[in-house]
């Protein structure tokens, strides 16, 4: 990063003039609330060193009141093994969260490296963001399993954790699959990446 980039930076006004009305926060802290010069630096901080670990992209889904829901989500992890236990954390802002957490059930959908238009229209606060996706019913829980996925893990709802601006969401395992082969799709830096570049 050049020692003037802080600087050049467009406005965060004039940014989210650009981006539109989005439910997912692709860095830690995006929607913390500054009163100090001081602590917009230490959160920008914050969101530069963390955006330096690569990141897969998922996208979290469900079926609420017969309908589906979903989310962009990069804050994802593996738990435990004994028992199946997986992790996400959605904003506390998020529209979709309470759909999901009411349906006590989620997938995890791994998006391949050329689905970025999904974790774009599953990140939007859009009235369908399913129009235009094909998907069909997982197994286990029936949520959405999004078509052209690397793989997914269907879970019910273990646990739900408060912590700061999110919550970290634990799921315990229900079923889970490697549905085809391909390049992940990763976000570092800012920028949706893949592993060849």
């Amino acid at each position: 990063m050049r020692p003037d980039a802080r600087e050049t930076w467009p406005s965060r006004e004039l940014i989210e003039s650009f981006l539109g009305d989005f439910d997912f926060e692709l860095r830690p802290g995006e929607t913390i609330h500054v009163d100090t010069e001081e602590q917009a630096q230490a959160a920008r901080r914050f969101r530069d060193v963390l955006g330096r670990f690569a990141t897969g992209i998922t996208v979290v889904t469900a079926i609420s009141q017969g309908e589906p829901v979903g989310m962009t989500c990069q804050s994802f992890m593996s738990v435990s093994l004994d028992p199946p236990l997986v992790l996400f954390s959605p904003a506390k802002t998020s529209r979709a969260w309470p759909a999901i957490q009411r349906s006590g059930r989620f997938c995890v959908n791994f998006l391949a490296a050329d689905q970025e238009r999904v974790s774009a229209a599953m990140a939007s606060r859009g009235v369908d963001k399913f129009a235009g996706l094909g998907w069909s019913a997982t197994p286990e829980t029936g949520s959405p399993l999004l078509d052209g996925a690397l793989g997914y893990v269907d879970c019910t709802i273990h646990a739900v954790h408060e912590t700061g601006d999110h919550y970290v969401v634990i799921g315990r395992v229900q079923d889970l699959d490697a549905t085809r082969d391909g390049e992940p799709l990763l976000f570092y830096r800012g920028a949706y990446r893949t592993t060849d570049g």
